[in-house]
């Protein structure tokens, strides 16, 4: 048995002096909601609700936890950034004085001193030659040239020099 199914015409609703803005500023997705957007869809649950039937204590408390779970996992990950960039300000500090290689691009390599360290954009740059690097850059680091004690020449003493004048 087979139907015939008519066709349906592809005409918009909508006349032509209409704009669909809908599609206009498309949202792209992100992976993960944030604080503004549990906000939302919590709002947006209350608000919908039956109040002739609306949920219980014990039904928003997950949601709640869900909520302050998120807010700490925020907190958590400013934190850590934080901490690597006070971790890359102490490598780059640890530098100073010391001769670097750095890999100034694909087919230069630089060795230098670093003189000072930089911050641009919260990110420490090392100033060797009066270039600035990143941390990323450097190769290997040498150690300080040992200073060598130069002997100073030894002049006789006086007591010395006595004794062997007052023998007969």
């Amino acid at each position: 048995m087979a139907f015939d199914i008519p066709s349906i015409p592809n005409t918009s609703a909508f006349p032509d002096s209409i704009q669909d803005v809908s599609t206009a500023g498309q949202r792209l997705p992100t992976k993960a909601l944030d604080q503004a957007d549990f906000l939302k869809l919590l709002v947006a649950q209350i608000t919908t609700q039956d109040p002739l039937n609306p949920k219980s204590d014990i039904e928003m408390i997950p949601q709640m936890v869900s909520f302050s779970t998120l807010a700490q996992s925020q907190s958590m990950q400013s934190d850590i950034a934080s901490l690597r960039t006070e971790q890359a300000t102490l490598r780059a500090s640890a530098l100073l004085g010391l001769t670097v290689q750095l890999q100034a691009d694909r087919q230069t390599q630089v060795v230098g001193t670093v003189s000072a360290v930089q911050m641009v954009e919260g990110t420490p740059k090392l100033v060797v030659d009066g270039h600035a690097y990143g941390l990323e850059q450097v190769i290997s680091v040498m150690p300080p040239p040992v200073a060598v004690p130069t002997p100073v020449p030894s002049s006789p003493s006086p007591a010395s020099n006595a004794d062997s004048t007052t023998t007969p």
